[in-house]
């Protein structure tokens, strides 16, 4: 076995268009890691920065504020998505959907929605990353590498003495095909192993990547290999091979997603935003009795704690923010629920769309997909609500507020999620 790895290892070698293929792929792979590497870094070194910031701000605000109120609405907290260790080989919907937030005890999702500026568009595109490159392009490399295998020996009129001649199909064509197959999964996997050493990613993700990029491989070489045996015409084999690839990577997908745009329908960022912002517009123009006496059908605890005794209170004007959340709540649940249902539709898609769903399984393990987006944004809202109830008892004046009792202030650290 060895003895016939090692001579086709030669003959491979000696060919010099396998030969710069090959290098290509690697070439290709080097550059989406160092730039996955690069985008992942700036990622780091923007939240690193923010978190500097963040600090100083709040010195700041704790300086010149010291009302409960007052430092509710000056103080502006950050909120971020870590990126995984995977993140730099499938940077996924981290481009489409915020990873960052600076969020403030107003009105929240007129807050979060603030960002919902990104072109679905891109969406068809995606950055070039290892999962573009190993779901996207890797099949054509496999279809150059293996579809003129047979079809090569057929028109030197070799074949039928190879098969007489050769102890068996093994010998005659799988060493061959196994060493470029070996040859091509090495050149793009050799980058994505030293780029998972800069960025210690565990050993089991990296099993588990090559694992998956193994079998896609291997899918797509069968396939080449299967319609390799059909014909004798080494540029029909590739021509029906790449309209395959057209067809699975381009003409499923899109008309896939344009179906599900037209058929799903997603309530628009921008519009919660304006509308949640004209329903706390109007609170000014509604009595603060009104405003009060919604609130505290959510929170009856504070009941007895609704009278002003001036015409402007910061429980007040807390309380009809947060009915201004309430207002949008429908908007943004249906919103969330629409996001998850094109998720979905698109993972039925994906069955028939292998491309698609390689970088679907990609993304989900680099954690940086839909589902991993919505998480974050749920994070934000968890912290959120916490926040509210720290600082509602102090604002309805239940508890004396000082400086001690910022110690238990919430963090959004505690909140954070993947």
């Amino acid at each position: 076995m060895m003895r016939h790895l090692v001579r086709e290892w030669r003959f491979l070698l000696g060919q010099n268009n396998v030969v710069i293929l090959l290098c290509l792929c690697c070439a290709l792979s080097s550059f989406a890691i160092y730039s996955g590497h690069q985008e992942i870094v700036a990622q780091h070194f923007t939240i690193e920065r923010l978190q500097l910031a963040q600090q100083q701000d709040q010195q700041d605000i704790l300086a010149k504020h010291k009302t409960p109120g007052s430092l509710a609405y000056y103080q502006f907290h950050l909120t971020y998505q870590t990126p995984s260790h995977l993140s730099f080989a499938a940077l996924g919907d981290r481009d489409l959907y915020p990873w960052k937030h600076r969020i403030r005890m107003l009105a929240l999702e007129g807050q979060i929605y603030e960002s919902d500026v990104a072109n679905p568009e891109l969406a068809y595109i995606g950055k070039f990353d290892f999962s573009f490159l190993i779901s996207v392009l890797a099949p054509l490399f496999v279809i150059l590498m293996l579809h003129d295998i047979i079809a090569n020996e057929r028109n030197k009129g070799r074949y039928e003495l190879l098969v007489v001649t050769a102890s068996g199909s093994i010998v005659l064509w799988g060493y061959k095909t196994l060493v470029r197959f070996l040859a091509l999964s090495l050149s793009m996997l050799a980058p994505f192993y030293i780029g998972s050493a800069l960025n210690d990613v565990p050993l089991y993700d990296v099993l588990h990547v090559s694992i998956l990029v193994l079998a896609y491989l291997a899918f797509w070489a069968a396939l080449t290999l299967w319609f390799g045996r059909q014909s004798i015409f080494a540029p029909r084999i590739a021509a029906t091979l790449i309209g395959f690839w057209v067809a699975v990577t381009c003409v499923i997908p899109i008309t896939g997603n344009l179906l599900i745009e037209k058929n799903i329908e997603v309530p628009k960022g921008s519009e919660i935003l304006l509308l949640q912002r004209e329903i706390v517009n109007q609170a000014w123009d509604i009595p603060a009795e009104t405003s009060l006496t919604e609130f505290v059908k959510t929170h009856p605890e504070y009941r007895v704690y609704t009278e002003m005794s001036e015409g402007f209170h910061w429980k007040w004007y807390y309380a009809f923010q947060q009915l201004g959340d309430q207002a949008v709540a429908h908007l943004a649940f249906d919103y969330r629920n629409a996001i998850l249902t094109k998720f979905d539709l698109g993972g039925y898609i994906a069955m028939f769309a292998p491309p698609v769903l390689m970088r679907r399984q990609l993304s989900r393990m680099a954690q940086t997909d839909v589902i991993s987006a919505l998480r974050y944004e749920q994070s934000i809202r968890d912290f959120h609500q916490a926040l509210r109830l720290y600082y509602y008892p102090y604002l309805f004046e239940l508890h004396l507020f000082d400086e001690s009792t910022l110690a238990d202030m919430p963090q959004y650290s505690d909140f954070a999620r993947l």
